[in-house]
């Protein structure tokens, strides 16, 4: 989570699974009767308007990103997810409200969260505080950052909880699964109940912040001898389920650099990339989460600062050596390695016809050309995004035979289309080449 002077205002967390499916149920409610207006003016003026052009409006996305934004928990984060999956195939207009999902959430108000550390800590808990400052610094989907001072002199950053998170988790889901079906957002005749058991599993790791606070504690150590990074220190004595109590590291958001030297820029991107590829084939290990906000940078020190990992991810060693003989076989030119590969990985499933594995090999080919190259790709300066997400769109036409990919898989690509976007945000120019060759 980012650790940034927040702004919006508090508003109480609707925290039992009733008052959740009531703010939904009112949210569907909303948006059908939108369309059915929106649908009549259409038929008086003579014209013959599709179902998703009414579905999918600035006003829909608004009225959707709002109520998630007051919701937070799961139905906040699923919305997060839709927003960095889904965002570059949505028109400009919607994909820059969804958006702000990923940005900033409302938080709870002082006697809401007073209740919440009470139930943590004790009802003495303000005695082990010189100070806590009881506005945020920053605030996300599932919980809200405050600075505090122990009277043993611990800078901290504490993360707590909004309450009825876990509980609601799985209902949250579904629920805005049904909202996403209702919208047209899912391909007819496809299956998510794949992504939908993830998206629960995974937000019932992220809501357990013992188990990341342990991962915190695992990456610190793993990068303990590459000063260049930052991992935030963990204090267990005040670690519960669900308050997660870290030393405060100062810095600002990592896109401030887009402002700095290219130098800076190419620098901190190939630390980066070089991190994302060290997680994968030598730690086996990934923060799978690729928002923006987990990543700051300390100009005075010249530090990448890691944040937030409660979406990491333990990778098994055959899906890692899978993996490596995809790339191999892709920068040799070896189609047939790739296609063997591949269906190994699941990106390929053996029933698809033959147009459609021969698109999604030329697509994994298209991604491979900043690896191929043996001087600095320019991310500032390449359309390779633009043609990776036409090509994509093209495939998703072929509704019949699309298939969501199995999730290790998923996450992994999501991961590298997050630092990917961070890059071309940044207009850094990195030689991938020489991060990725040692590890193959």
């Amino acid at each position: 989570m980012s650790i940034r002077k927040f702004e919006r205002k508090a508003v109480a967390v609707p925290s039992s699974r009733l008052s959740r499916l009531a703010k939904l149920g009112g949210l569907a409610t909303s948006i059908t009767g939108a369309v059915a207006a929106e649908g009549a003016r259409r038929l008086a003026r003579g014209e013959r308007p599709r179902l998703e052009d009414l579905l999918l409006t600035p006003a829909n996305a608004m009225r959707a990103a709002d109520e998630l934004a007051r919701m937070r928990g799961a139905a906040m984060k699923v919305g997060q997810m839709i927003s960095m999956d889904a965002g570059d195939m949505l028109p400009p207009e919607l994909a820059q409200i969804f958006d702000r999902l990923r940005a900033e959430a409302h938080h709870m108000p002082w006697p809401q969260l007073k209740r919440v550390l009470a139930q943590a800590w004790g009802a003495g808990w303000r005695d082990r505080f010189e100070s806590f400052d009881i506005h945020p610094v920053a605030a996300a989907s599932i919980g809200q950052v405050h600075r505090a001072r122990t009277r043993d002199g611990r800078d901290l950053a504490i993360k707590v909880q909004y309450p009825g998170v876990r509980r609601s988790i799985n209902s949250d889901v579904d629920n805005v699964a049904s909202l996403m079906r209702v919208a047209g957002l899912v391909p007819a005749g496809t299956s998510i109940a794949p992504m939908l058991a993830e998206a629960k599993r995974q937000l019932h790791e992220e809501a357990d912040y013992e188990r990341e606070g342990r991962r915190l504690a695992q990456f610190g150590a793993l990068l303990a001898d590459r000063p260049e990074f930052r991992v935030p220190d963990l204090y267990p004595d005040l670690t519960t389920p669900s308050v997660l109590a870290m030393s405060y590291v100062e810095g600002g958001p990592v896109e401030t650099l887009a402002a700095a030297p290219q130098a800076e820029r190419n620098r901190a991107m190939t630390l980066l990339i070089g991190l994302l590829f060290r997680e994968l084939f030598e730690f086996r290990l990934m923060q799978t989460d690729p928002n923006f906000a987990n990543y700051r940078y300390a100009p005075e020190t010249a530090q990448v600062i890691l944040l937030d990992f409660g979406a990491t991810r333990a990778l098994a060693d055959a899906f890692v050596d899978r993996y490596r003989r995809l790339l191999r076989a892709g920068l040799e030119g070896d189609r047939g390695g790739v296609r063997a590969a591949a269906l190994e990985i699941g990106i390929l499933s053996g029933g698809a016809p033959a147009r459609m594995e021969r698109a999604l090999i030329e697509m994994f080919e298209m991604s491979l050309e900043p690896l191929r190259q043996d001087t600095p790709f320019d991310f500032g300066a390449s359309d390779l995004a633009m043609r990776m997400r036409d090509a994509g769109m093209a495939m998703a036409e072929d509704r019949a035979h699309f298939r969501i990919p199995p999730m290790d898989t998923l996450l992994l690509q999501r991961k590298f289309g997050g630092v990917y976007m961070l890059a071309t945000r940044l207009r850094a120019r990195v030689d991938l080449r020489a991060l990725i060759e040692p590890h193959l």
